[in-house]
């Protein structure tokens, strides 16, 4: 793929429909809707708001549409999924999270399907992907993020279900979600993880408020589970698969999370060049000046490298074949190179960039956060050099 700032995917006539349907809805409805409501990437969600925007996005195919056609999608594979998800960031939109599902939605609960009792597939899954519920998924614990194996809560057995108790940090969707993919260490047993699926309205279990991480945004909650007893078909999957389904999710969602980084380093760079253009100083473009040029020249290669990376790991994906060291080394690559595109897009910007409420200066915030979140790039280092030998 050649590289351009926004691509034309002219060889694949579908994947190119797509992106220009959903450009069209992100520059014509979401955006000005956003606009009018004075929505800003720091706004605190309300469930009404979310519910516009996955009934809209049903209506026009985006919701849900990486999923099979049984699951009411379109089966997209997964390069038209980065491809969508890099345009949604690219975008600028707040809300972009959520016109895919990426956000308590059918790209987080469609994970589990194969996992899923057809009992739970109706009552959880299918109505996640109607945008009738939402869900969240609960792992990582306050002594418990990079090696999950340190998690203290535990599911108990119980006559014809469970006991949950413990506190699980950092659930993205928790403030609004209706349950939660919960994995927990079986009670007696140091080694043993099974995943739940559980309605956040049980008695035993409360929704806290989150910690507000440095981009601002409102979107994560804790949950606290105090003698919060569940029934037996609660259980997804079988136990002792707890870190099978969550890891494993993990690996595909360190993936997917890259094509989000590079339109939003994308939109970073995009603002840069703008700027360079029409900005004058000592009677000139910023553009003009040679030292303007090379940093606008090392993002675009910055953004080249990821992009081509990750399309080539999600294409290799797309084949059925293994990229459990191929997704690290994305997230890794993508991580460090989109922040470094914020960063010189800070300083093209000057002190316009330091400023709150800037759009540089949230992007910058929110891609120095990507160095820790879902794995820091010590951890993919690591799990890089051991899959060398």
């Amino acid at each position: 793929m050649p590289f351009t700032l926004e691509p034309s995917y002219d060889d694949s006539p579908r994947l190119r429909e797509l992106v220009g349907r959903l450009r069209g809805y992100l520059r014509d409805e979401l955006l000005p809707y956003e606009r009018a409501h004075g929505i800003t990437p720091e706004s605190a969600l309300d469930r009404s708001t979310l519910e516009h925007v996955w009934r809209r996005s049903r209506e026009l195919g985006f919701y849900g549409v990486s999923l099979p056609a049984e699951l009411g999608g379109q089966g997209l594979t997964l390069v038209e999924l980065c491809a969508l998800k890099e345009e949604l960031t690219a975008s600028g939109a707040a809300l972009s999270h959520s016109v895919l599902g990426d956000l308590g939605g059918p790209l987080r609960a469609g994970a589990i399907a194969r996992h899923a009792t057809p009992e739970q597939l109706e009552r959880y899954v299918m109505p996640v992907v109607r945008g009738e519920l939402a869900c969240c998924f609960s792992i990582t614990e306050q002594d418990a993020g990079s090696d999950v194996r340190r998690m203290t809560t535990t599911a108990t057995p119980d006559g014809d279900g469970y006991v949950l108790d413990g506190r699980k940090v950092f659930s993205s969707a928790a403030p609004f979600a209706d349950f939660a993919i919960v994995v927990a260490r079986m009670a007696g047993s140091d080694e043993t993880y099974s995943a739940f699926l559980v309605d956040l309205d049980r008695p035993g279990c409360q929704v806290l408020p989150g910690e507000v991480p440095m981009s601002g945004q409102q979107m994560e909650g804790d949950l606290l589970f105090d003698n919060c007893r569940i029934p037996a078909e609660s259980l997804l999957g079988e136990i002792g698969q707890g870190l099978r389904i969550g890891i494993g999710r993990i690996t595909l969602n360190r993936l997917l999370h890259c094509p989000s980084l590079i339109g939003a380093a994308r939109r970073a760079w995009d603002l840069s060049l703008e700027h360079a253009r029409t900005r004058v100083a000592f009677g000139q473009p910023l553009f003009a000046l040679q030292a303007i040029q090379h940093k606008l020249a090392e993002m675009a290669t910055d953004l080249y490298a990821a992009r081509a990376t990750v399309m080539t790991t999600a294409a290799r994906a797309d084949q059925g074949e293994n990229i459990s060291a191929e997704a690290n080394m994305c997230k890794l690559l993508t991580a460090e190179s989109c922040f470094r595109v914020a960063d010189q897009a800070v300083q093209i910007h000057g002190k316009a960039g330091l400023t709150r409420g800037h759009e540089v200066e949230q992007i910058f915030r929110t891609l120095r956060m990507f160095r820790i979140v879902t794995g820091t790039s010590e951890i993919h280092k690591n799990a890089i050099a051991k899959s060398l030998v």
